[in-house]
């Protein structure tokens, strides 16, 4: 079920249009909202449905370590930051504290100092159990 964009040359506007089948694409549509029929397609998003196995797949790969460099914490805050949202799964409110300080320059020793209690919840004994 292909859903098109258009820009409408007449209002100016970006409108979506959503067809049951590729054969009821139509060679002239109509904008929705004007009427006009001055559209022109537009490249849209995609949007790709990805497997939780394809997703740990790409986790393991040792390409996704390119540009993490240990002594800058702004590194692995981004780091840190692309892996949790390759992962999908909502992460605890501390874990986002964590990245928030390292991109402003703490450097881990730093947070652990200053959250003891970090990683408990995990069954951890603190940022000392991640492997940087």
């Amino acid at each position: 079920m292909p859903i098109y964009e258009y820009r409408c040359q007449d209002c100016r506007r970006r409108v979506s249009r959503f067809y049951r089948s590729f054969s009821d694409v139509q060679d002239q549509p109509t904008c929705p909202r004007c009427g006009g029929t001055r559209l022109v397609r537009v490249i849209s998003r995609v949007s790709i449905v990805r497997s939780e196995e394809s997703r740990l797949d790409d986790l393991a790969d040792p390409s996704t370590l390119d540009g993490l460099d240990e002594e800058d914490p702004k590194s692995l805050a981004r780091w840190m930051r692309k892996m949790s949202s390759e992962v999908g799964e909502e992460m605890p409110a501390e874990f986002d504290e964590v990245i928030d300080r390292l991109e402003s320059g703490q450097s881990p020793e730093e947070i652990e100092e200053s959250m003891p209690d970090l990683g408990e919840d995990l069954g951890g004994g603190g940022m000392d159990d991640l492997d940087f």
